[in-house]
This record gives structure tokens, C-alpha cells and sequence, in this order.
């Protein structure tokens, strides 16, 4: 096992960056600090390109400090590893997901949900325990503690199983944790989209009857046909959302735009839970005796903790459950960005860093 040298420098690093509220990313250099004795440090390979990236690179959720280079789906190949590593070693597959931080001791760390910890450090545009900014995967190599780095299967391709490790947990997650993983239940899930197309295929993997609900009548063939789901509603078919009134145990909302939530609750069961996990700009309207009067729940998800994003990388492994990728050079990344404004992109963009950033410079 390369252990890394009790002193080090810090690694020159290469990557994208956006400098301002346009968004637009350009070449960037900055450096990475030196591998700790907790830390690990490896090459990446591909980086996702998750919807989050285009509301930080534009600032639009009013918290982006700039130069920004984003990315939080990101694998590679570890490189070194400090004395402290007993988990990972040089040649492993890993990945690095929208978390490299948290302070390990409040009561959700201890409960492994690091991702609701008050502390929690995001992967990139954050400031960590050091006072360094922290940079993102749209990068050459990647240095994190080792508690925050994810073991990528041998089955698992990387390149399509990179976006699991934000899409994926994000879907993941809430379908365990209220109860929707059920073999025999019927769950909804709004938004045909990167989070979307992943919820779908988690659910049928764990048994569960799909519903897929779209504002989009296009996407039907492609729920029905190719994502194995059950059923397709389009949302602003009155008659179809009238049929099916009252006919779902829980609903996974994963659009990110401003939209109606009365249809949707009025599709659940008495009981029935809608779980948002798309986070619009705006605040949304709800209604409110819908929900008293079938005892529904309104319920929010945020990824997950570290524990629970191995538990979802494995059962996809185990599953053959990956992202549906659309590969592109790094120099392609703004256009990419302007594609998935128009939500243009079955269903993930995913940068392969490790054949095209080096070119770029």
C-alpha cells in the first residue's frame, strides 16, 4: 500500500471553473491539499453533471462563491492513500459524492446522516475544516478523507455509475426511508429527468409498481418501454389525472421547477406520502385540506448519509441499475449546460475527465 510522506506539498490541480454569474466555465488552476493521513487521493475519471452544477455555476440559489468548479458525482482511481487508510487502497475504484465533510459527532453523524449534519461541507463551493474552498469533480484528481469516499463495485461501469452518487442516493433514500421500497406498492414519480429515470429504476428493482408523471406525453414510449415503468400519466391531462385519483400509496416529486402539488396529492391514497426532492427556486403552493382530509404527508429528502450511499451503490451493482449517459469531452461542458436548461439530455451528462481534460489544456 503507497502510503503518503508525513510532509507533503500541496498538488497542483487542474480543472474547470466558473469565475462569475454567467456560468460560463473556463480553464482553471488551483491546487489540492496534500494527502492527509486520513485521506484519499485519486485520478478522476468521469464527473456527472447534476442540475445542481447550473444553479451554482449562475448563482441562482444566492450562495455561490466564486471561481466555482463544480461537480459532486465523481469516480477515479486511487492514487495514494495516507498511513491512516485501512479501507482503500492505490489501484480501488471509488467515487465522491456531494459531501467531503461533516464534524462526526452531532447526533445525526452518529446516526450516519451526515448529509442533515449542521456542518456538513459540500463537495464543492464550501469551506472546509481547513479554511480552504472546497473544489469540485470538473477536475483532474480529487483528495479526500477517506470517511467520504464510496467503494465503486468491479460491475459497476464508472462512467455510467458516477451520476448514483447524487441522483442515485437522492431517489434512494426517501424510497427507504418512508417506507416506499415495498414490494407490491404503487409510487409515482414526477419528472422523467436525472433524477427521474433513477427513481424509476431503484423501484423496480425493490418490487415496487411504477407510475411515471410527466408534463411531457412524448416521454411515455420511453417510460413504459424502456424504464420498465407500470403506467404513465401526463399531469395537464385532466381526464387521466381524474382516473387515477386516489391510486398511489407515495409519490417521488424530483422536478426542480415551480408546479402544482394539488393534482399530485389528490393521486395519493389516504395516508399517502409525497416526497419532494427537487428543489425549485421559488416556494410552491400548498394546500392544505387535501392533506387533512386523507391524513397525507408532505415529506422532503435530501441524498443521504455516507453509510446509506455505499448500501445504494451496491444494491445497484447488485441490480445492474446505472445511469442512462450521454458521454462528452470536457471542452463540451458550457454547451452541455445550455442542453440542460432545456432539459435537452437523456438522462445525464457525464464529463470524461480522464481522456479529455488533459487535451483541453
Amino acid at each position: 500500500m503507497a502510503k503518503s510522506p508525513e510532509v507533503e506539498h500541496p498538488k497542483k490541480a487542474f480543472g474547470w471553473a466558473a469565475r462569475d454569474a454567467s456560468g460560463i466555465l473556463s480553464p482553471f488552476n488551483f491546487s489540492r491539499r496534500a494527502t492527509g493521513e486520513k485521506d484519499v487521493t485519486f485520478k478522476i475519471l468521469y464527473c456527472g453533471i447534476c442540475h445542481s452544477d447550473l444553479h451554482m455555476v449562475k448563482n441562482e440559489w444566492g450562495m455561490t462563491t466564486y471561481p466555482l468548479v463544480p461537480g459532486h458525482e465523481i469516480v477515479g482511481v486511487v492514487t495514494e492513500v495516507g498511513s491512516e487508510v485501512h479501507r482503500f487502497k492505490v489501484g480501488d475504484k471509488v467515487g465522491v459524492g456531494c459531501l467531503v465533510g461533516a464534524c462526526r459527532s452531532c447526533n445525526d453523524c452518529s446516526n450516519n446522516l451526515e448529509n442533515y449534519c449542521p456542518k456538513s461541507i459540500l463537495t464543492y463551493g464550501a469551506v472546509y475544516h481547513d479554511g480552504t474552498t472546497t473544489y469540485g469533480g470538473y477536475s483532474d484528481i480529487m483528495v479526500a478523507d477517506e470517511h467520504f469516499v464510496i467503494r465503486i463495485p468491479d460491475n459497476l461501469p464508472l462512467d455510467a455509475g458516477a451520476p448514483l452518487l447524487c441522483a442515485g442516493i437522492t431517489v434512494y433514500s426517501p424510497l427507504k426511508f418512508y417506507g416506499l421500497d415495498k414490494p407490491g406498492l404503487h409510487v409515482g414519480v414526477v419528472g422523467l429527468g436525472g433524477l427521474g429515470h433513477a427513481a424509476v429504476k431503484f423501484a423496480k428493482a425493490m418490487g415496487v409498481k411504477i407510475t411515471v408523471i410527466s408534463t411531457s406525453p412524448n416521454k411515455k414510449t420511453e417510460a413504459l418501454e424502456h424504464l420498465g415503468a407500470d403506467s404513465f400519466l401526463v399531469s395537464t391531462d385532466q381526464g387521466q389525472i381524474q382516473a387515477a385519483l386516489g391510486t398511489l400509496d407515495g409519490i417521488i416529486d424530483t422536478v426542480s421547477a415551480v408546479h402544482p402539488l394539488l393534482p399530485l396529492i389528490g393521486l395519493l391514497k389516504s395516508h399517502g406520502k409525497l416526497i419532494m426532492v427537487g428543489a425549485p427556486e421559488k416556494p410552491l403552493q400548498l394546500p392544505i385540506f387535501p392533506i387533512l382530509l386523507g391524513r397525507k404527508i408532505v415529506g422532503g429528502s435530501c441524498i443521504g448519509g455516507l453509510k446509506e450511499t455505499q448500501e445504494m451503490i451496491d444494491f445497484a451493482a447488485k441490480h445492474n441499475i446505472s445511469a442512462d449517459i450521454e458521454v462528452i469531452p470536457i471542452d463540451y461542458v458550457n454547451a452541455a449546460m445550455e442542453r440542460l436548461v432545456k432539459a435537452d439530455v437523456r438522462y445525464r451528462f457525464v464529463i470524461d475527465i480522464g481522456n479529455t481534460l488533459k487535451l483541453s489544456s
